[in-house]
């Protein structure tokens, strides 16, 4: 596999700051409403995607034998950041989080593992929303954070295979957001599921299409 190009990170932040400022608006738009980006929110994303922009110089491959950790830290910092202080407040949740993470069953990380070994022959922006799906969909892969880390495995997915990586902005959140709360409310193997399956794998895969973002978002 060719060298994989980096994260744009002054850019991804950007991206997400002026998410941030324009919250009211684009929330007013929502199906659901949701809690606004609270500038710890932010940080915790930003250095998440430096965390992918890592895994990618080291290509370290979190579904390979091993490195499912990666996996886990990406949450760890959505949730906790990377203070030292903040890791030790957070103990206990992390310890839970874990826990469920290598769990047997439908919502751990073997069924995600296998999920993504299943589709390997699929296009990388449909491997990366369905990942998304089977992170977000319940039972979910993480006990809090599931839409951020889920929004960071797609961009290191999409960026591994030299696409741009998936940031909220100000144009695509709507879009974005409507479906990941109709996944979120919906259980992976139900009759829902499979019959609306399809339909939130495309419309979320739709957001990953556009090629012009390439030059801006990877460097």
């Amino acid at each position: 596999m060719a060298k994989p190009r980096r994260l744009n990170l002054p850019v991804i932040e950007a991206s997400l700051r002026a998410v941030q400022r324009d919250f009211e608006h684009i929330n007013s738009q929502l199906e659901t409403r949701r809690d606004p980006l609270s500038e710890l929110v932010i940080e915790h994303m930003v250095a998440g995607y430096r965390q992918v922009d890592g895994l990618l110089a080291e290509r370290i491959d979190p579904f390979a034998l091993g490195s499912s950790r990666a996996l886990l830290e990406l949450n760890f910092l959505v949730i906790c950041g990377s203070d030292r202080l903040l890791r030790a407040e957070c103990a206990a949740a992390l310890a839970a989080t874990e826990e469920r993470f290598y769990a047997k069953g439908d919502g751990s990380f073997e069924s995600l593992a296998e999920w993504v070994r299943l589709h390997a022959a699929e296009s990388v922006r449909r491997r990366a929303a369905g990942a998304y799906v089977h992170v977000l969909s319940e039972p979910q892969l993480y006990i809090e954070g599931n839409h951020r880390t889920g929004a960071l495995l797609m961009s290191w997915m999409l960026a591994r295979e030299g696409e741009p990586p998936f940031v909220l902005s100000v144009d695509n959140a709507k879009a974005y957001f409507d479906p990941s709360s109709a996944v979120k409310a919906t259980r992976k193997h139900s009759l829902q599921m499979l019959l609306n399956r399809p339909k939130y794998v495309k419309r979320l895969s739709a957001l990953l299409v556009d090629g012009k973002e390439k030059d801006r978002l990877l460097r």
